[in-house]
């Protein structure tokens, strides 16, 4: 009667599907972790834009004026009370509380009323609902989106390759 050995070990085929299944996970692995930040910058401008509309629309449904400003890493929307006439924080909104972007990511303003805007500029949201065009920009190391409004307030997102001139 012929004897069988009991087979000890791996075959090649069962290690080829175990070292094809650690490489492909792998690359899944280093795709998701890449350092390229077009999504993130394109979410967070879109984030932005909608904040943005928010803030226009609620100064015009509770007649005030709302500022907005960028600085660098966030954003910022203000109030102006009329009996205090000076900007505050608004805090009372959760869509318009002070927004912090992901690191690497910044928010710089661009223009107001055709005009170059400096660093922390606050753009006025007034409650009639007639605003001057602005724009700002929200700038990763591999895009960039700019934020337009127009003087009905609408607000689009274009977006482009970070080394595109401002």
């Amino acid at each position: 009667m012929p004897r069988h050995r009991a087979a000890h070990g791996f075959t090649l085929i069962e290690i080829l599907v175990v070292v094809a299944i650690i490489a492909i996970t792998a690359g899944l692995a280093s795709l998701a972790f890449e350092t390229d930040d077009r999504g993130s910058v394109a979410r967070e401008a879109k984030r932005f834009a909608g904040a943005l509309e928010h803030a226009s629309a609620r100064a015009q449904w509770r007649g005030e004026t709302i500022g907005v400003s960028a600085d660098g890493d966030g954003w910022r929307f203000w109030q102006r009370p009329a009996e205090l006439n000076r900007w505050q924080p608004l805090t009372e909104d959760d869509v318009l509380g002070a927004h912090r972007l992901p690191s690497g990511i910044i928010a710089a303003p661009l223009t107001f009323a055709g005009q170059a805007l400096p660093a922390n500029s606050i753009v006025p949201l007034r409650a009639s609902g007639r605003n001057e065009p602005f724009a700002f920009a929200i700038i990763g190391k591999d895009a960039r989106a700019v934020l337009s409004a127009d003087p009905l307030n609408r607000v689009t997102v274009s977006a482009s390759s970070a080394t595109s001139p401002p």
